[in-house]
Parts: structure tokens; C-alpha cells; sequence
């Protein structure tokens, strides 16, 4: 019974082996994914198989083996997308090369398009075993890969007719996805530039917008544009880094900087992007409470910024996502309720606004595993960050147009409000000068009045005390009623009341007349009087004989009265012209205080002296040069001065006089 029952077990247990032998080949060859030469590209993220390793210690013994063979899950999705994992993920990949040639050798290129990946092994079969043929991810220098590219290319030699067995080791600290695709290599040469120009047309709208930007911030000084130049070449690093980029031209040989420059930049982004809405929609003055909710967004970025710096880069990078959705929302609200309460600018700012959101959002669901991983998805933060900056940059022009509108209304208010202040001050300045006229015409007579009486009193029989006080008080009302002759002659000059007569007079008579009246009180000062007459000078000439004698008589009192020692001098030059005109040109010259250099407008300004303290020392209203100065420009004439402190002072006075019938020069 034994033997009968235990002859047919062996043939049994020879089948079991078979079995098993064939549910271990017939996956490979029922999941092999076919292709001949003729194919250019082809994805393979349908045909993966995954499992995901928790503890991250397996190995590829441990992941080759057929009691691993069940822990593999098919992917369904076109992509692998695993979002924001901390475990390692086995990839298994069936290829199966069948040319039409059999003798055709071809090479291929397989391709993981996702920069952001720390540790990338690939495993070939060689014979029963896998072998390590290549490891490559941002945590390793640019300059170990096989190809030199910002994506992570891979070649392959697959034999003809022989089904291969690749897996991939994949694990990072950021989003995991896999966009898996094998090219042929002229394929994927003819692919390349697509790529190229489209990171190149992106990248060029990032630069350009921050040069044209720093040329306007450089021009205005507006802070806006100050933050946006800061945003702008944050979120423009971020992308590079994002794409491989950065890795492949910016730091290629510091895999701790790549890997730190996401999140970094992100937070940078955030910061300088809140701060620049802030600035731009002046959100202070509309909305305190959206205002703080910017402060915030600022804060989460600086503190992303110091998480990086402090912790490492796998924390801020699982909440890279959060704070990409918090900022775009935040500053989407901002430019909502700044369009609601009507600011023009936040037009422009809410379109460039919901390009960016929009982008942002479709790319942080994607990192998250809720969108599929695909060109769109992949590249949408970056075209919605190309379109903002365009879209603000026209935002950033209007507000320059709206600046120039709102500067011009200012010019026309402030001219309106000019026009208007000028006129009162014109109707001021006439009554002043009314005021004045009447009070100097008011004044004269009674002071007229005074210095009559004290002139009688010489006629009487005074003590010598006395004729000292009379002779004083005479001197004293001379002296008021000067100063009221010349402030009614100054209101007359400024309202155009006066005019410059013509009539024969004598230079010589003028002349004495000033030396009688000025070499007395050189004299009572211990001051010498000079006066040069040039020899050839006629009697009788024609002119305003009053106001050139005025402008003399200023000239030399000021003269006496700022000269302590030494001497004032008179001369006088004459020439004819060819119009038979009498040039004459007089010099009034003092050894006197002189003074440093004083513009023209402040010298001849009515009520200004040199000493303009309280105490004046020398005296008098400082209007006689003012005077002057008008009364010559009645004559056509013109007073030029010079000076040296502490030396003395010369003004010289030019004026044209009219020749009388038979005058002549006398010429020696």
C-alpha cells in the first residue's frame, strides 16, 4: 500500500516546481513592455510596477527576490506621483526590444524628468543578478552624472530579443514623482531644444522684466519697485533651482545648496512679495486687518528662511506647498478688496495676481500627488510666474502714467493756487504802496512844519546850550524828512509814477553841489574827499539832472557812512558817442569795511544792509542802493559795483546825456 500510494507523489511534486517556474517567468513576459527600432519615444510610467519601502533598508537582493515579487503594485497613471514621502520607492520597469533587423544594436536614453530628486540607483540585469550601473539625484555633485543634463538621463543597451528587467531606487525629502520615458537619441536630440527655448523664453521674461524694472526703480526711487526687483529674482532662482538649472549652471558642485535653495527662495518669495503688495496697494491706508495678514505672509517667509538655515531643508520643503497657496491667497484677497474699494492700480494687479495663483495652485496639487504630474502641471508655476511679471510690469507702467496724471493735476492746482496767491500779492503790494505814499505825503508837511520852526529859532537869542539841542533837533528832522522823501520816492518808482525828464543842466553846478554837501561831512568824519573831473567834460548837457544827482548822493553817503578812516573819492569820465550822445561814467570809490560777495538781487534789495542786526550800527532804511538801481534804469543807465572786505568798496555808474547846441569837448 505504501509503495502504491508513494510511486505517484514524485511526478507530482516535479510539477509543482514547473509551476512555480512558470508564475515566475510569466509576469516577466506578460509585463515586458515591447518596441522595435523604429520607436522614438515612449512612456513608461503605465508600465511600472512600485513598492514602496518604509524603513528605506531594502536592497536590491531584497527587491529582485520572488518574495518581493507580490509587494510590487502596478501603477495606473500615466506619471508616478507619490507626493510628499519620507519612504524609498522600488520601481520595476519590463523591457522587451523585438527589431524587424535582428542584427540591428541600438542604444537608448531613459529619462526621469524631475530635478527636484535626492538619490536616483538604477539597477540593470546582468545574467541571474542586478547590478548598481548608475546613481545620480541633486544630492550628488552635477559633474558624476552620465549626461550632462538638468533632467537625469540614463543609457541603455538592451539586447535584441531579450526581455530586460530594470529597477529604479528612488527617495527624496520633496515631492517623489517619476515622469519616466525612454527616447531614442536622436529623438531626444531633436526634443532638446523645445525644452531649451521654452526654459530660455521663460527665463528672458524674468530678466527683462527685472532690468526694466531696476532702470524705473533707479529713475522714481519707488520702494515698489525696490521689493518687486527682490521678488522677481526670487521666484526667477526658485524656478531654476526647481528645473534643474541651477544645479546644472549655478551650483553644480554643491548639492547642499540645491538642496537648500528651494524652500530658501521660497520664503524669499513670500517675503518680498507681501512686502511688495503691500507697497504697491498701499494696504495701510484701506485695510489694517489685510495689511497684518501681508505682515503675517512675511513672517511665514522669513520663518522658512530660518527653518532652511537652522533644521535642514526637508521640513520647510513639506510646507513649501502650504506656504505657496497661503501667499498667492493672501495677496489675490488684497488685490480683491483694493479693487473694491476702487484703486486703479489693482487691475492690473489682480489679473497678473490670478495668473500666478492659478499656476501655483495647479503646481503645488500636483507636488501634493493630486494632480497628475505632466507638462502642464509641471511647468504651470513657471507660466503663471512668466505671466504675472509681464501683467505687473504693466501694472508698475500705469501707475507711472497714473504718478505723471496725478503730478500734473498737482502742477495745475498749485499753479491755480500761485495765480491766485499772486494776485494777493500784488493787491497787497498796491495797497502798501498806497499805504506808504500816504503816509510819507501825510508826513511832510508836518515835519516840513518842524524844521520851520527850528530855523526861526536862530533868529532868537539862545543860550549856547540851547542852539546845541535846536541845532540837533534840526539835524534829527533833516534827517526823518530824507528818510520820508526817499520811502515815498521808492513807492513812486515801484507803481511807475515817475519818469525821466530831459532838460539842459550843468554837470559842473551838480558837481559843487555834491562837493559843498559831502566834503563837509568827510571832513567831520577825518575823512579825505576826492574829486576828479576829467578836463574835457561840456557845461550844459540835457537829462534828468534831479535823479542823476539822487543816484550820486546816495551813492557817496553810503560811501561816508561805511568808511572809518582814509577816503572817498568822486571821478567822473566822459567819451562821445557815435550817436552824439555824452557817455558818462562816474565812480564812487570808499576805503571803507567792504564786504564779502553778495548777489545782485540781495545787494540792491530795498530794506537790506549789510548789517542786518538789531542794533544797526550804521543806520539808515538800506533802500538808497534799491533807489538808485531805479532811478538809472528811468535814466538807461546802469550801476556795476566791487568789492574787497576790509579794503573798501567802488561802484561805478554809466549814463548816457544829451549834447546841447554848440557844445563841444575840449580834448587835451
Amino acid at each position: 500500500m505504501s509503495l502504491l500510494t508513494n510511486c505517484p507523489r514524485r511526478p507530482m511534486r516535479l510539477w509543482n516546481y514547473l509551476l512555480l517556474w512558470l508564475l515566475v517567468c510569466l509576469p516577466l513576459s506578460a509585463m515586458a513592455l515591447s518596441f522595435d527600432e523604429d520607436m522614438r519615444q515612449l512612456p513608461l510610467g503605465s508600465s511600472l510596477a512600485v513598492f514602496e519601502d518604509v524603513r528605506g533598508t531594502a536592497t536590491i537582493t531584497d527587491g529582485s527576490s520572488s518574495a518581493m515579487a507580490a509587494s510590487f503594485r502596478p501603477n495606473k497613471h500615466p506619471v508616478l506621483n507619490i507626493g510628499y514621502s519620507s519612504s524609498a520607492y522600488w520601481l520595476r520597469l519590463d523591457l522587451d526590444y523585438h527589431p524587424h533587423n535582428a542584427n540591428v544594436q541600438r542604444t537608448w536614453l531613459l529619462e526621469l524628468a524631475y530635478p527636484p530628486l535626492d538619490h536616483i540607483d538604477l539597477y540593470q540585469q546582468e545574467g541571474s543578478s542586478y547590478t548598481l550601473v548608475s546613481r545620480n539625484g541633486d544630492a550628488w555633485p552635477f559633474s558624476q552624472r552620465q549626461i550632462k543634463q538638468s533632467n537625469y538621463l540614463f543609457e541603455l543597451t538592451l539586447p535584441p530579443g531579450q526581455p530586460q528587467r530594470l529597477y529604479l531606487r528612488v527617495q527624496t525629502a520633496g515631492s517623489l514623482q517619476a515622469p519616466l520615458t525612454l527616447w531614442s537619441p536622436t529623438a531626444y536630440l531633436e526634443e532638446m531644444p523645445r525644452h531649451t527655448y521654452l526654459l530660455g523664453i521663460l527665463y528672458g521674461v524674468m530678466l527683462v522684466m527685472l532690468l526694466y524694472n531696476l532702470f524705473i526703480f533707479l529713475s522714481v526711487r519707488d520702494a515698489s519697485y525696490f521689493y518687486y526687483i527682490f521678488y522677481i529674482a526670487s521666484i526667477g532662482l526658485y524656478q531654476a533651482s526647481a528645473n534643474g538649472v541651477g544645479t546644472q549652471f549655478l551650483w553644480p558642485d554643491s548639492p547642499v545648496v540645491g538642496n537648500a535653495a528651494p524652500p530658501f527662495l521660497i520664503g524669499a518669495t513670500a517675503f518680498f512679495g507681501a512686502q511688495f503688495v503691500r507697497a504697491f496697494l498701499h494696504t495701510a491706508t484701506f485695510s489694517r486687518g489685510m495689511d497684518r495678514a501681508l505682515q503675517l505672509v512675511m513672517m511665514c517667509g522669513l520663518s522658512m528662511i530660518g527653518l532652511t538655515l537652522t533644521v535642514g531643508y526637508a521640513l520647510p520643503l513639506h510646507l513649501a506647498p502650504y506656504m505657496g497657496i497661503l501667499f498667492t491667497l493672501v495677496c489675490f484677497s488684497a488685490g480683491v478688496l483694493a479693487c473694491w474699494r476702487g484703486l486703479r492700480q489693482a487691475r492690473y494687479f489682480l489679473l497678473a495676481w490670478s495668473a500666478l495663483l492659478l499656476g501655483a495652485l495647479v503646481y503645488s496639487l500636483m507636488s501634493m500627488g493630486i494632480l497628475p504630474s505632466m507638462f502642464i502641471t509641471l511647468y504651470a508655476g513657471q507660466i503663471g510666474a512668466a505671466m504675472e511679471v509681464a501683467l505687473l510690469s504693466l501694472a508698475l507702467a500705469d501707475r507711472i502714467n497714473m504718478m505723471k496724471e496725478e503730478r500734473e493735476q498737482i502742477l495745475q492746482d498749485a499753479s491755480a493756487k500761485l495765480c491766485v496767491l499772486n494776485n494777493q500779492l500784488a493787491i497787497s503790494n498796491r495797497l502798501k504802496d498806497q499805504f506808504l505814499a500816504t503816509i510819507t505825503h501825510e508826513l511832510r508837511t508836518p515835519m516840513n512844519g518842524v524844521i520851520g520852526a527850528l530855523q526861526q529859532m536862530n533868529t532868537l537869542a539862545l543860550e549856547p546850550e540851547h542852539v546845541h539841542y535846536q541845532s540837533m533837533a534840526a539835524s534829527s528832522a533833516r534827517h526823518m524828512l530824507q528818510m520820508v522823501n526817499d520811502i515815498l520816492m521808492l513807492t513812486e518808482l515801484q507803481a511807475g509814477k515817475l519818469q525821466a525828464e530831459c532838460a539842459p543842466f550843468s554837470l559842473y553846478a551838480l558837481l559843487a553841489d555834491l562837493h559843498q554837501r559831502f566834503a563837509a561831512r568827510a571832513a567831520a568824519k577825518g575823512l579825505g574827499f576826492v574829486l576828479a573831473v576829467d578836463p574835457s567834460l561840456p557845461d550844459t548837457v540835457y537829462g534828468d539832472a534831479d535823479k542823476l544827482l539822487r543816484c550820486l548822493s546816495y551813492l557817496l553817503d553810503n560811501a561816508i557812512k561805511f568808511t572809518a578812516a582814509g577816503h572817498v573819492s568822486l571821478q567822473l569820465q566822459c567819451s562821445v558817442s557815435r550817436e552824439q550822445r555824452l557817455q558818462v561814467r562816474v565812480r564812487v570809490s570808499d576805503s571803507g569795511i567792504g564786504y564779502h560777495a553778495v548777489g545782485n538781487e540781495q545787494l540792491y534789495q530795498h530794506f537790506w544792509q549789510l548789517d542786518g542786526s538789531l542794533t544797526r550800527e550804521y543806520g539808515g532804511l538800506g533802500i538808497g542802493l534799491a533807489i538808485c538801481r531805479k532811478l538809472l534804469a528811468l535814466l538807461d543807465g546802469s550801476l556795476t559795483h566791487s568789492s574787497v572786505l576790509g579794503q573798501g568798496s567802488e561802484f561805478q555808474l554809466d549814463v548816457s546825456l544829451g549834447l546841447s547846441t554848440g557844445a563841444h569837448i575840449i580834448t587835451t
